[in-house]
């Protein structure tokens, strides 16, 4: 059963903002006291945060499928609906966010580095939000938006100083057993090792980690064997630790060519140029081994390797090696630039840059491109004249109406909002340019003139009244 997982397809959904309410007030005595409509709440966002305690991609291997709850609408008597809740996901340290494309969204290494994943809707306004001077009473309220959905690779790249490489059964496993805690699988035959392992080791008064990267074989960069997918957890590492094996039973290997083999594949894999490499001759306690890697050091020495000779069994040359890469670690870590804190950089927009842009699309047609016509769009319900007419004010302020005329377009034209596989297309009619005039003058509310019984017997009594005093000019008996 698979218990290790380092690259899987998250699909996520981020939650859909809550839809504003029209609402009018109604009290005793004051059955149309103005509109009280709530708005509608945010919807929850999909965030990765970075937990040290999570060590593997398993659980979004099982369940690929995330969403974050809705907002709820609002309410009337000024009620906002409640936000959705934010789906947080823990990931391990050292994974890497990318797109469906290969393009990297987000490298989140560090306890509690985040990453919005998915980002939630807003929630609608209500009328009582869209009122003001010169729409009194809105029949209208906007719609919530809908959230962010997106398919995402997450892959884990292990943060460690060190990284063991080398042929299966070399003894990598043996050696990480004996230099930390870290308790691999070990045993005499190849692929034992299938998953990393990680280690801490203290050497003096330097501390690091180093990573066991298992199944690296010829062909290992074009995916033969395990080397493809462990491959990547080498990336991080500040030094690279050939462990040979000098005692193999294998007639057709050596520890010379085993070396080439995996430098080859190394550098196949691109990226590793830069790190030093150490050597580690492993299993010198074997007779057969000790004397192959007196014979063979010279050679590697003169390549320019710093070589240990090593037996995990029997705990020989451990000290040394340990120190070693220690002080290669301090030393790499010395050269590092210091971190300095994130800057915060302001880029506001130009001062002649309208936010949304018109292309003529064939004859007789163009499309809006903008981020604020495209979610003007989505807030819209078209079943409402009011808010269509709110809609038409809206893109008239910001310009639209006028670029249109600029490209060109003509009553009768065909006018898209909106990417072409999500767009709203209508007849452009340039009357519309003020608004909403065929819904009435602004500010009126035809549901304020409901009929009054008593206010309108006592206005024709006052009618009547006046007639009778024309008639007596001026004069009426009591």
């Amino acid at each position: 059963m698979t218990t290790f997982v380092d690259r899987v397809e998250l699909h996520v959904a981020a939650g859909n903002g809550g839809h504003g309410v029209a609402s009018v007030m109604r009290e005793k005595f004051k059955p149309l006291g103005g509109p009280d409509g709530g708005n509608g709440g945010r919807g929850g966002d999909v965030i990765l945060v970075v937990d040290q305690a999570v060590t593997t991609l398993l659980e979004y291997h099982h369940h690929p499928h995330r969403k974050a709850t809705n907002g709820a609408p609002g309410a009337g008597d000024n009620r906002s609906g409640k936000n959705g809740q934010d789906l947080v996901l823990p990931v391990p340290d050292g994974t890497v966010v990318l797109n469906k494309n290969g393009e990297v969204l987000a490298d989140l290494v560090g306890q509690g580095t985040t990453f919005i994943a998915g980002q939630g809707g807003r929630g609608g306004l209500g009328n009582a939000a869209l009122a003001s001077a010169r729409r009194k009473a809105p029949g209208f309220a906007l719609l919530g938006e809908p959230g962010e959905t997106r398919d995402i690779v997450l892959e884990l790249k292990t943060v460690a100083d060190v990284a063991l490489v080398g042929y299966p059964s070399a003894g990598k496993s043996s050696l990480i057993s004996v230099l930390s805690a870290a308790k691999p699988k070990i045993a005499d035959y190849p692929f034992t090792t299938l998953v990393p392992n990680l280690g801490v080791v203290t050497a003096g008064s330097t501390v690091y980690t180093i990573a066991d990267v298992p199944g690296l074989i010829p062909g290992a960069s074009q995916g033969k064997g395990l080397g493809l997918e462990f491959l990547r957890h080498v990336e991080r590492c500040e030094v690279l630790v050939h462990v040979l094996d000098t005692a193999t039973l294998e007639s057709d290997r050596d520890p010379v060519s085993d070396l080439d083999v995996i430098e080859e594949e190394l550098a196949q894999y691109g990226g590793l140029d830069n790190r030093p490499r150490v050597v580690v001759l492993n299993k010198i306690d074997v007779p057969d081994g000790k004397d192959l890697a007196d014979m063979i050091r010279p050679d590697l020495e003169e390549r320019g390797y710093r070589v240990f000779e090593v037996s995990a069994v029997a705990h020989m040359g451990l000290k040394e090696l340990s120190y070693a890469l220690a002080d290669i670690v301090a030393k790499a870590r010395a050269a590092k630039p210091v971190q300095e804190a994130t800057r915060i950089v302001i880029r506001p927009k130009a001062v002649d840059d309208a936010g949304f842009t018109v292309t003529a699309e064939g004859e007789n047609f163009f499309r809006v491109r903008g981020e604020k016509p495209e979610r003007w769009i989505r807030q819209t319900d078209f079943n409402n004249d009011e808010a269509v007419g709110y809609l038409a004010d809206r893109l008239n302020r910001l310009g639209v109406e006028d670029a249109l005329r600029k490209a060109g377009a003509h009553a009768g034209d065909g006018i898209a909002i909106g990417a072409e596989d999500n767009a709203v297309v209508f007849d452009w009619e340039p009357m519309m340019a003020a608004g909403a005039e065929m819904l009435g003058r602004r500010g009126e509310d035809h549901r304020l003139e409901a009929p009054r019984p008593a206010t309108q017997r006592r206005r024709d009594r006052d009618a009547a009244r006046d007639e009778a005093d024309e008639e007596y000019d001026g004069f009426r008996p009591f």
